[in-house]
């Protein structure tokens, strides 16, 4: 029988292998334009290629992002829950838990920036005489960076989750974190 640690570390790591691929093919398949001009040659205006990275993007945010749930709830996002026994497993789950959080908001800011960025086309036309518009692209390496983040991400909620289990499975279900006084009649 598969125990629930494993379907969590096994269905964390999929969204994120896909999370990962679709962040690099958004990298791949960013829009790019170039200046057109009307018939007459009185107007330019841009002319954006396919936008489908922009879908990629987002897919990808948002894999992590489910991701990143599935993890929290799967640990009780460490703090909730029973308290865990003191040591090197408790101690690596916290370090790990505060770095799978950074990686994860610099991810998802990455791939929520590049998504939108792809997302926007200039509209606006100019006169001929006037200068060309600014065709406005998303920079190359945002979603690049994203797609790093992501990888660092899943890298360290693997680790996170399990040394998260390791400290858990170690306290055996004792309480720990607060002291308590044994009352006595007092005579």
């Amino acid at each position: 029988m598969v125990s629930g640690k494993i379907i969590v570390l096994v269905l964390v790591f999929v969204l994120d292998v896909i999370a990962f691929g679709l962040a690099v093919a958004a990298e791949q398949r960013r829009s790019t334009a170039t200046l057109s001009s009307d018939s007459e040659k009185n107007y330019t205006f841009c002319v954006y290629d396919s936008d489908i990275s922009t879908g990629y993007g987002f897919g990808a945010f948002f894999l992590l992002l489910f991701s990143q749930i599935i993890l929290m709830v799967g640990s009780r996002c460490f703090c909730c829950g029973p308290a865990m026994k003191p040591g090197g497993s408790r101690a690596c789950a916290l370090i790990l838990f505060l770095f799978c959080w950074l990686t994860f908001i610099i991810a998802e800011a990455c791939l929520f920036a590049g998504s939108l960025r792809n997302a926007y086309h200039t509209k606006y036309r100019t006169l001929f005489v006037n200068d060309p518009p600014t065709c406005e692209m998303v920079r190359k390496g945002v979603f690049a960076a994203g797609a790093a983040f992501v990888f660092f991400t899943a890298i360290l909620s693997e680790f996170y989750y399990i040394s998260f289990s390791k400290a858990r499975d170690a306290s055996g279900g004792a309480s720990y974190g607060g002291a308590s006084i044994g009352m006595s009649n007092y005579s």
